[in-house]
């Protein structure tokens, strides 16, 4: 069993849960990536941004950040998003030290913890991607995101592991730029994320099993 130091258990809540509105995704298995048609935009990776939040089991202790993207394209056919995806860099996570607000605890530390092998082992695993599978109109009005119009799927890769996620999106396309926002729930284990040996295991068992994701990515025609 592993033990945990007083650092450890404030960096175990950072990814790994979420109490909001948002019910936690329940995945595919990997789909076949939609084929880029029309106008293809380039991600604008300085406007682009990966959000994260979690908690430790309970709702307490909440840690949020960022992630940067680093690379990517979404196509447009008939004015419509069809296709696309991004790379996010593991190695660019961030903890908002605004979440970190106990005098024994450091947000570099934690942001330290979570890229090692314990977590995202991001020396390994340097990026993680989104692949976009198929985009349809959304069939129900939803709050999980503000103005969303559009329901996406694709394969979300973690750690070398691939599985489809779908979720409801905020798809814009204004003048030469498309813009996608959403925020939606994953369970970690799904993609094998786990820091105790056992659900037993303290290290496992404090641990709330969602992440939060919000992403916010925005594309130009070159």
């Amino acid at each position: 069993m592993k033990k945990l130091s007083i650092i450890a258990l404030a960096g175990i809540g950072l990814l790994l849960a979420s109490c909001n509105k948002n019910s936690t995704q329940s995945p595919a298995q990997e789909q076949e990536v939609a084929e880029k048609q029309g106008e293809v935009f380039a991600v604008d990776t300085t406007a682009s941004v990966v959000n994260w939040k979690a908690f430790h089991k309970g709702g307490f202790a909440p840690r949020w950040g960022t992630l940067s993207v680093s690379s990517g394209e979404l196509s447009l056919a008939e004015g419509q998003l069809n296709a696309g995806e991004f790379v996010i860099d593991m190695k660019s996570l961030k903890v908002d030290p605004a979440s970190v607000t106990e005098k024994d605890k450091n947000y570099a530390e934690l942001e330290g913890h979570l890229k090692s092998a314990d977590f995202f082992d991001v020396e390994k695993n340097p990026t993680a991607d989104f692949k976009i599978t198929k985009v349809a109109d959304l069939a129900a009005a939803t709050d999980a995101v503000q103005g969303a119009n559009k329901t996406i799927s694709g394969n979300l890769t973690l750690q070398g592991k691939t599985l489809n996620v779908t979720f409801p999106a905020n798809v814009q396309v204004v003048d030469k730029s498309v813009s996608v926002k959403a925020n939606f729930t994953v369970n970690r284990t799904d993609w094998g994320i786990k820091f105790g040996t056992t659900e037993a295991d303290p290290a496992e068992w404090m641990i709330s099993k969602d992440i939060e994701i919000v992403v916010d990515v925005k594309a130009t025609k070159p």
